[in-house]
């Protein structure tokens, strides 16, 4: 009724709003100090460039790998496109402004030579750039770029500064945190106000968007399923003796905690101990290599973001050019090193990549009810392609010795709390 529809907006819908911009708030330092940080540490890489080369390789392949597949399935399902023509009119409407915008926005992008995306990275004003979270390429270029200038400065010149960037890092990941408090509250206000102009239609076309949300979580799934089982194995036989079945039996306490903590962070114990004790992965290089997967190595949440932009944009009925979808890429690759090692960080950088392919962030309203349980799963395709990329690195650097039958297996419990049991 529209007493319902009147209450919800005045009263529910204003948390939502709460919620998203504290999101948008939170995006661009998240971006700048991680990135900052992420690079200006790689210093450590002087003595392990070879492994350090390696394995950051490894990441940006798999995680290309990731967006590539998620971008070809949303495009050949199109999940978005099964929400009925009325009701997608009736979202447009709501968000005609933003849908003008980002449709122009294609237009001038159709016009343009095949390197006016690398022109459109480097800003001529930083401040801008930071002022508007549609800019992030700039951000994510300004951040690298500095991290590099830090690298490079002497090492008394450039510790009070990267010292600043990493408590700047810890209080923006306290920060994540803290909206994240929020996130049931704002999850239920954009719900709310969605469901409520949708279902103000007909509950017929509620019933079709719960369809189409469905065909959207079944895409993602079945991206996540042909990279922990089809990619990773694949890898895993190229470059190692381990067989697939024995694979997964010794990484499977590591994806249990996965599955049941949403963070790779928390994980990362258990990671580390199962990639060691069952894979036989060397002390120096699973120290090295697990560590900067937990917080750079998101094949699941990069193919889950690219999935998630293009199913808003169908929705929303709006067309993506391939140098936006290129964009996502480019995005999602870069900012993947910035994504923190927290349940549902990737919500925030999801914001990030819809600012700027133009994709108005409201229609996150759309997929936050289904959030949840993707990050579960997705969390659990990230902490896999960790344990692969030890085990592929280890192997190069000879430093893989897979036990054979009475070595110490490593189980976990869903705490995380690690336990050894003799095999055989």
């Amino acid at each position: 009724s529209a007493g319902w529809g009147q209450f919800t907006s005045d009263w529910i819908a204003p948390f939502g709003t709460i919620f998203l911009n504290l999101l948008q708030l939170i995006a661009v330092p998240l971006i700048l100090a991680s990135l900052i940080v992420g690079v200006a540490s790689l210093g450590d890489l002087e003595q392990l460039s070879r492994i350090g080369g390696k394995t950051l390789g490894i990441y940006v392949v798999t995680t290309t790998i990731a967006l590539v597949l998620g971008l070809v399935l949303v495009n050949t399902l199109q999940p978005g496109k099964t929400v009925p023509q009325e009701m997608r009119a009736q979202l447009e409407q709501t968000y005609q402004g933003d849908i003008e915008e980002s449709e122009e926005i294609a237009k001038q992008a159709e016009g343009r030579g095949p390197l006016q995306p690398l022109v459109n990275m480097v800003p001529s004003n930083f401040f801008d750039s930071a002022s508007d979270n549609s800019n992030m390429l700039q951000v994510v270029f300004v951040a690298i770029f500095f991290g590099i200038g830090l690298l490079l400065l002497p090492e008394e010149d450039s510790e009070p500064l990267l010292t600043l960037f990493e408590s700047l890092f810890e209080l923006i990941i306290k920060a994540v945190e803290m909206i994240m408090l929020m996130a049931p509250v704002g999850v239920f206000g954009l719900l709310a106000e969605a469901i409520t102009s949708i279902a103000a239609g007909s509950p017929a076309d509620l019933a079709s968007l719960l369809g189409a949300l469905g065909f959207y979580c079944a895409t993602v799934v079945i991206g996540l399923g042909i990279m922990v089982f089809a990619v990773y194995p694949m890898f895993m036989s190229l470059f190692t003796d381990i067989s697939v079945r024995e694979y997964f039996l010794a990484i499977s306490p590591a994806q249990l905690v996965a599955f049941s903590t949403s963070s790779s962070g928390a994980t990362l114990p258990v990671t580390m101990e199962v990639s060691e004790k069952n894979l036989g992965v060397s002390e120096e290089v699973s120290s090295f290599v697990l560590p900067l997967g937990a917080t750079i190595n998101m094949d699941g949440t990069a193919l889950y973001q690219a999935v998630s932009a293009v199913f808003i944009a169908q929705v929303l009925g709006i067309g993506l050019a391939f140098t936006q979808q290129l964009n996502i890429v480019l995005i999602a690759v870069l900012a993947s090193i910035g994504t923190a090692a927290v349940p549902s960080a990737g919500i925030v950088m999801l914001v990030v990549i819809l600012e700027s392919i133009g994709v108005p962030s409201a229609g996150l309203a759309l997929i936050l009810g289904v959030d949840r349980p993707l990050d579960m799963l997705r969390t659990t395709n990230n902490v896999t392609g960790d344990t692969m990329v030890a085990s592929v690195v280890a192997a190069t650097e000879n430093q893989l010795k897979f036990p054979t039958d009475g070595a110490s297996v490593a189980t976990a419990d869903v705490q995380g709390s690690v336990r050894e049991e003799p095999v055989g």
